[in-house]
């Protein structure tokens, strides 16, 4: 890369980005203005695939076998998530779960918010029917299209 090609790294910005990494739980962001963008990423220890299939901390166990990861992934009342964030199962900390298993949704419930970059995302039920399974536990990060409960 030449001299000409190089462009001052704006230490703040990286600082800010980092931050935010650190605030949401993210493992990388990106900013981009007109044709420089900035990346920054954290490598994060993987976890294991337990925690994320636990129901949330206050709801009672999965009725029936669990079934696997796929048919989770694969399920056609499994609900997604829209964005990357922290999901929390609760409008306040201590307060009921907006849904637990075996709880009966109307469209457009509220099932669980989503913070990212400090706004609060309600995640509505995009139909009615019974949560089965709750995917994610309160105050963990998810990733965009993660599947965060299921729904029949």
């Amino acid at each position: 890369m030449s001299e000409d090609d190089r462009t001052d790294i704006d230490a703040d910005l990286i600082r800010t980005l980092a931050g935010l990494l650190d605030e949401t739980g993210l493992t990388e962001i990106e900013y981009g203005v007109r044709d420089i963008k900035v990346r920054v990423a954290r490598q994060v220890a993987p976890m294991a695939a337990a925690p994320l299939m636990m129901p949330a901390a206050a709801a009672p166990a999965a009725p029936a076998a669990p079934g696997s990861v796929e048919e989770t992934i694969d399920h056609p009342g499994t609900v997604r998530s829209p964005m990357v964030g922290v999901v929390y199962t609760s409008p306040e900390p201590g307060a009921d779960p907006y849904v637990r298993v075996g709880d009966q949704v109307n469209e457009g419930q509220t099932l669980v918010l989503i913070e990212a970059m400090k706004v609060f995302n309600p995640i509505a039920a995009p139909r009615a029917g019974r949560v089965t399974r709750v995917l994610v536990a309160n105050g963990s990060p998810v990733e965009f299209n993660e599947p965060l409960m299921i729904i029949e």
